[in-house]
């Protein structure tokens, strides 16, 4: 297969743009009306566009992602997201932070200086390419769209132009989320909260080192990589006591 572009021939090129264009109409009406995208967009969404995983991320006040939604809902795209998460790398958040979209055509073939934590630990999974779209307000980062492919090849013109399509109607979601949760007079967004224990955790770690919640996270994060652990896992392990809390000092 061609290195340049996504093969054509592959079954991964989005329907016809008119198609599209009604999916995400329909996407948008479902959002205004309190749904998130898991309920506003049909399954597989992924494979619509042309990519065997997406994920939606927002970012938080303290430039964390946050994890709302995954296309397949487990499986690769929260696997990869949660790897970025814990190594504080990678392409999902260079484009959160730069507010450009990040594409990697190969990432087996990649500068391993360009994300030196992720590429590795990426290595171990099925991914070969990856492309990452900011979800921006008014010139502000608010979120990041990705998606995951397990073979090589950089997304076409068209394939992108989809992608932003997709990327802009998320943005309606994650603004419209906003004003959601400040009246509460909207059906459930059907959100699945993937780093609850995370949080949970973290907020536990801090209260019993007496440390800010920064750093507990700081701390459970490097824990997880030092020993080659799950994040959620470990997460779970201090909730339920299974893990001393001073073992972040070991």
């Amino acid at each position: 297969m061609a290195r340049d572009q996504w093969d054509s021939d592959s079954g991964d090129v989005p329907p016809p743009r008119d198609a599209l264009t009604e999916l995400l109409a329909r996407a948008r009406r479902a959002i205004r009306s309190g749904y998130g995208p898991g309920r506003a967009l049909p399954s597989p969404t992924a494979r619509l566009f042309g990519v065997d995983a997406l994920t939606l991320n927002a970012l938080t006040h303290e430039r964390q992602l946050e994890l709302l939604w995954a296309d397949p809902p487990d499986g690769l795209g929260p696997e990869l997201d949660t790897l970025q998460y814990t190594l504080g790398d990678g392409p999902t958040l260079q484009s959160a932070y730069e507010g450009r979209t990040v594409t990697e055509p190969d990432l087996a073939a990649a500068d391993t200086a360009r994300w030196p934590l992720f590429l590795p630990a990426a290595a171990g999974t099925p991914v070969r390419a990856v492309v990452a779209l900011p979800l921006l307000l008014g010139g502000a980062g608010v979120g990041v769209l990705t998606g995951y492919r397990t073979t090589p090849g950089s997304p076409t013109t068209r394939q992108l132009d989809v992608l932003r399509d997709l990327a802009a109607t998320l943005l309606l979601f994650l603004t419209a989320d906003v004003a959601v949760q400040a009246n509460g007079t909207t059906p459930g967004t059907g959100l699945r909260l993937y780093r609850a224990e995370v949080h949970q955790a973290t907020g536990y770690l801090a209260a019993e080192l007496d440390i800010p919640l920064g750093q507990a996270l700081v701390r459970l994060r490097a824990h997880a990589t030092a020993y080659d652990r799950a994040l959620a896992d470990l997460a779970h392990a201090f909730l339920t006591r299974s893990l001393a809390a001073d073992a972040l000092h070991r």
